[in-house]
């Protein structure tokens, strides 16, 4: 449980950092924390459907780094997408 929470706070880090790194797929603040915290949950699960052991660690250094860096992974991409798609859907 503690491992999802991360990963969702992270998420929500990672969706708000996408936006800043490229501002034309910004959604706003509360819209790429909602993006990065959806996209944090499922990239986390994804990552570990096709790495089981890689989020296995549970509440170890190792467990909580590869907690983050998959929650803020998958927020990014998230956002991404919807901003490729909002883009593309505004032509």
């Amino acid at each position: 449980m503690e491992s999802l929470i991360i990963q969702l706070l992270s998420g929500a880090v990672g969706g708000n950092l996408a936006a800043k790194a490229m501002p034309k797929f910004d959604l706003g603040m509360l819209m790429n924390s909602v993006a990065g915290v959806i996209g944090g949950g499922v990239g986390a699960q994804l990552i570990g459907a096709v790495l089981p052991g890689l989020l296995s660690g549970g509440l170890s250094v190792s467990g909580i780094v590869s907690s983050v860096a998959s929650g803020g992974v998958g927020g990014g991409v998230l956002l991404a997408i919807i901003g490729v798609i909002r883009s593309m859907m505004s032509k």
